[in-house]
């Protein structure tokens, strides 16, 4: 892709519009038109994106929003930002995504929104989450950062809720070459709001009827993402393609004396492969043996966010969430990329197996 994305940088240099210029609006029409909702709104960051929802949603001190703990830190870390305080729930074994049996049950008068994670590269029970909101009236905002592409029942990801957040950080499946994110949502009058906070609050210079922040999405970085969609669906197959193929060989040189467990695919969902990410009970000694041999693997996330100092004041302890603990400690991200050829994956699943 470097003619395309070069080239669209050269067109930024040219007229020099490095904020908001024009291909910010290019990029947020297409991206809405790839989700299939109304509103795109490019922000600063995935981050950013969560923490302008939850500002337009009007959430502030004395407001709970319920999450889960097995995570990256910004999707509670926002919730905090704003005043509100983070509700825990754990999730399913198999897709590491909320369970949804344990929602309703979460739900207090304080509850001003549900923040579900479509975890690794897959969306969580939509359906049933939001029926159980719409019977108390609360609104749902999906945090898709590592689900940009992937569909349920043949709806994209971020277009399934009242609003829907990613990220376009380097390493997700659509990243720039910096942060980045965007928001998207149906709703006319919530669209303008999150514009408007995204911009210092206002949508007018000089008026502003929010507290807002600087959130914008730079010109450069639009740019960037622009010359990347154009082959955004190849990369989404070829993913796909790639964890079908981890998942084929792993399952297929399992014993009962090799324990590993691929990834699960909940029915109706397609999977973007974010992370391909295993299960296994020695990681750390695998971890090691991968790395010295060249492999370079990782770990989402060591530590589920109860555990975190940061969220001590949320009164949870190690025991809360069983399923979500113990998936941070054994889970463990083999390379994941479009450009992965059929040579490189069987090396790196034969190479799993021998070291285990």
């Amino acid at each position: 892709m470097e003619k395309q994305i070069r080239s669209r940088i050269d067109s930024v240099l040219e007229h020099g519009r490095y904020i908001m210029g024009p291909e910010v609006g290019e990029l947020e029409g297409k991206l809405a038109e790839y989700v299939g909702v109304k509103h795109a709104i490019t922000t600063a960051s995935g981050t950013d994106s969560l923490e302008i929802a939850l500002r337009a949603l009007d959430i502030g001190p004395g407001d709970e929003v319920i999450t889960v703990p097995f995570t990256w830190i910004s999707t509670a870390e926002v919730i905090a930002q704003v005043g509100a305080k983070p509700v825990f729930i754990d999730i399913e074994p198999t897709t590491f995504n909320m369970d949804v049996r344990l929602l309703e049950d979460a739900i207090t008068p304080q509850t001003k929104a549900i923040m579900p994670v479509s975890l690794f590269g897959q969306m969580p029970d939509y359906d049933t989450i939001n029926g159980i909101a719409a019977k108390y009236s609360i609104p749902v905002l999906e945090d898709g950062a590592q689900s940009f592409g992937a569909t349920r029942r043949g709806k994209r990801s971020c277009g399934f809720t009242d609003i829907g957040a990613t990220s376009f950080f380097p390493a997700k499946p659509l990243g720039c070459y910096g942060d980045g994110g965007a928001l998207f949502t149906n709703e006319d009058q919530l669209a303008d709001k999150m514009r408007a906070i995204r911009t210092h609050g206002g949508l007018e210079r000089h008026y502003h009827p929010y507290i807002g922040m600087n959130g914008r999405l730079d010109t450069i970085q639009a740019a960037i993402l622009l010359a990347k969609l154009e082959c955004f669906d190849w990369e989404v197959q070829r993913r796909q393609e790639i964890g079908a193929r981890y998942t084929e060989l792993i399952n297929s040189a399992q014993t009962r004396e090799l324990s590993i467990q691929a990834p699960v695919i909940a029915e109706d969902n397609t999977h973007i492969y974010a992370q391909y990410t295993i299960r296994v009970e020695n990681r750390e000694a695998l971890a090691k043996n991968l790395k010295e041999v060249g492999i370079p693997v990782a770990v989402y996330y060591p530590k589920c966010l109860h555990e975190q100092p940061a969220f001590a004041f949320c009164g949870y302890t190690w025991g809360d969430f069983p399923e979500a603990e113990h998936a941070s400690r054994v889970v463990l991200s083999l390379p994941m990329h479009p450009y992965l050829n059929d040579k490189t994956i069987e090396h790196i699943v034969t190479t799993v197996i021998e070291t285990m």
